[in-house]
């Protein structure tokens, strides 16, 4: 177990660092690094990752979670009608420095989106198509990233169709819930810093 532990604590040091961002190729990087062959999971990692970047940013990462959730949802009531959802480390409440904020909305006419974003003032830095292969199905997706506050917000477009297809988790194994804009109004009027980490990996 030392062994394991070690090398998710080195990968997750490589990760915190911005060495890379892939948890596999840190991993790796990590096993060589120390000439350890023990693997530890994603979770471990993400777990070792947390514990780093609370003992480094402490109070000042908890208020960098609040601002962010905040921007979060300044957004997502200018989206209301595209139904919404914080995805990502904002939404688990581990996000840190250098993390941004990212956002689901759904619609089959995407081009409207980045009318209605420039409309409520936000700047777009960045839009592309994205078309990935899940589970043996195409998607398609535009990704558009918007600067607001200091920080990059990627919102991510995708199709009515896929509004109940969540994905499971490649860092935690659970199924990637994330948070309606109801949701995240009643986050921040009760409990602005809650976590949504599993305590354990799901398969």
């Amino acid at each position: 177990m030392a062994g394991r532990e070690s090398v998710a604590r080195e990968a997750a040091r490589l990760i915190y660092n911005g060495v890379t961002k892939e948890y596999k190729h840190a991993k790796e990087m990590a096993s060589r690094n120390i000439g350890i062959s023990s693997m530890p999971s994603n979770h471990e990692v993400a777990v070792e990752l947390d514990s780093l970047a609370e003992g480094l940013e402490g109070d000042d990462r908890r208020e960098l979670l609040i601002a962010m959730r905040k921007a979060a949802l300044r957004l997502m009531r200018d989206l209301e009608n595209l139904k919404p959802v914080l995805t990502g480390s904002v939404w688990r409440g581990t996000a840190r420095k250098g993390s941004d904020v990212d956002i689901n909305v759904y619609t089959n006419t995407p081009s409207e989106i980045e009318t209605k974003i420039k409309e409520a003032d936000y700047q777009i830095t960045k839009s592309d198509d994205v078309i990935a292969v899940i589970r043996g199905l195409t998607s398609r997706s535009r990704h558009i990233i918007v600067m607001w506050e200091g920080f990059d917000i990627e919102v991510v477009v995708r199709p009515l169709e896929e509004i109940d297809n969540m994905e499971r988790c490649e860092i935690y194994g659970d199924l990637k819930k994330g948070l309606t804009l109801r949701e995240l109004e009643k986050l921040m009027s009760a409990d602005p810093l809650r976590k949504f980490v599993p305590s354990r990996r799901y398969r």
